[in-house]
Formats: C-alpha cells, structure tokens, sequence
C-alpha cells in the first residue's frame, strides 16, 4: 500500500510546482511560501481531526518531537530555497536538482538507517547524475535567457536539493510510531512558523495587498496540493524504506514537466530531454 501513496506523492508534487511557478509570477516567493503554508498547515489538522487522531498527541514521544522540528525546519528552509530558485529560473531546470536529492538521501540512508544500496540502486543513482546534468545545461538558443536571469538559482536549488534530503532522513526517524497525518500537521506548525519569522523579519507582510486575485488562486490551489503531497509522502514513508520511498515521489519531475509544456509553454531541447530520460529511467532502476 505505501507504494500507491508513494506514487501520489509524486502526482501531487508535481502539480505542486507549476501552480507554485504560476502564483510566483508576480509575488515574493517567501510571502508566497508563507501563505501556501497556512493552507497546508490548515488542511493537515483537518486531516489529523476527521481520521481522529489529535488524540494521541500526548503520546508522542520526546525524542519523536525533536526529529520532526529538526525535519519541519529542513523543510521550510528547502521550500524558501525553492520557490525562490523556481521564480528566477525555469521549472524544467530547477526541478532536475531539487530532485537529485535523491542521491543524497540514499546516502544518507545508508549511513544512518543502515538501508544499503544494492548494484541496481548504484546505476540508477549513476544516471540520474548524468541526467541531471544533462538537463541542467544550455544549449544556443537559451543564452538570451541565461544573461537575463544570472545563475543565482542554481545557488538555490541545490541548497534546496540539500536541504529536502534531510528532511526525508530527519522525517522517516520522527515519524515512526507516530499516526502520519498527526506528524505531517506537527512538521507544518514549524514550517509556518519558519516561514512566516522570515517574512515579519523582512517586512514583505506590506506586500499583501498588492497580491492579485489571480495569484491568491494559484498559492491556495498550490498549498492543497503541497497538502496532499506531504500526507501521501509521509504515510508511505512511514511504512516503506526511505531508500525506495524518496526515488519514486522524485518521479514528480514528469508530471511538472509536462504541466510546464501545457502551461508554461517550456520545451525541452534534445539533451534535456535525453536527460529526462535518463533521470526517469535511474529512478525506475532505483526500485529494484
């Protein structure tokens, strides 16, 4: 069963990014961020009353609190990282390294979950490096854009790479013994919080006003997607190996990549899409 939540994880995901892409256009991205979080943090605790969980709060254990603030942390610090690599870069190039991620979670497993990786699990991570490379380069034709938004997303989306790996290592030891959507809606309180002091720290709350309709649509249809994302991906984390859960919600990059064609009007030239192919097929390899 904690595949199929795996897979909606993945569904959500990346839906998640180009409704997030769409409400970035013309907001900050850490107001933004801020206010996708509210919608999560609401629709997770509406989550953890109708399975009725909330009771079991005060069974949560020390040690089971601190993993999931370290992972809520991780988590906004990896969203703030992302949606601003999201607004000042592509979708089909920044996505390709938030999800390498991958690689170094199942590092991560390895050396602290003892989740050892067989011989398909080392190919799979070795094409899904070169594909990410692949994807990630310019071509001729994309020089005009690269000298209008600079290289500072890369900066961005690697720390977010970094920075969601953690989450998922942090997150699968907080979660164990712990109801999913319960540790989903604690994780979220910390986010928001997060979040949110970034925002008051920077003064951006003045902006609110200036947020169109239009934008006030696509980070509230982002947040639920966020939303059911996260209740997918930590229940399937919870039950199944980190190693095997993580590389199939990074098979979102196909759906974001394919919403950013119908919606963003984003081609992929020939080697990033080479590189999609070798990313998906790594991936695939992974499972084994």
């Amino acid at each position: 069963m904690w595949v199929l939540f795996a897979f909606g994880s993945a569904l959500f995901a990346g839906m998640t990014a180009i409704l997030a892409k769409m409400g970035l256009q013309k907001v900050d991205s850490d107001l933004a961020t801020a206010l996708r979080t509210v919608v999560v943090l609401l629709f997770s605790w509406l989550m953890v009353f109708l399975v009725g969980s909330e009771s079991t709060l005060t069974l949560v254990s020390g040690r089971s609190l601190v993993f999931l603030i370290l992972s809520g942390g991780a988590t906004g610090a990896s969203w703030l990282c992302y949606f601003k690599a999201l607004q000042l870069g592509s979708v089909n190039r920044v996505t390709p390294i938030d999800k390498s991620s991958t690689i170094l979670t199942i590092v991560l497993a390895f050396l602290f979950l003892n989740e050892v990786p067989g011989t398909w699990k080392l190919i799979g991570l070795a094409l899904l490096a070169v594909g990410t490379i692949l994807m990630v380069q310019r071509t001729g034709g994309q020089e005009e854009e690269q000298a209008s938004t600079g290289k500072s997303w890369i900066f961005y989306a690697v720390l977010s790479a970094v920075f969601a790996a953690l989450t998922s290592i942090l997150a699968k030891v907080g979660i164990q013994g712990i109801e999913s959507n319960l540790g989903t809606a604690i994780r979220t309180i910390v986010v928001l919080i997060m979040a949110w002091g970034i925002v008051l720290l920077r003064k951006k709350q003045e902006h609110l006003h200036t947020i169109d309709r239009r934008s006030w649509l696509f980070i509230v249809f982002s947040g639920l997607a966020t939303g059911f994302s996260w209740l997918c991906y930590y229940r399937a984390l919870q039950e199944g190996p980190a190693s095997v859960v993580v590389p199939i919600d990074k098979l979102s990059i196909l759906v974001t990549i394919a919403f950013s064609r119908v919606f963003l009007q984003e081609r992929l030239p020939k080697k990033a899409l080479a590189g999609l192919l070798l990313v998906v097929g790594g991936t695939l390899l992974m499972l084994f």
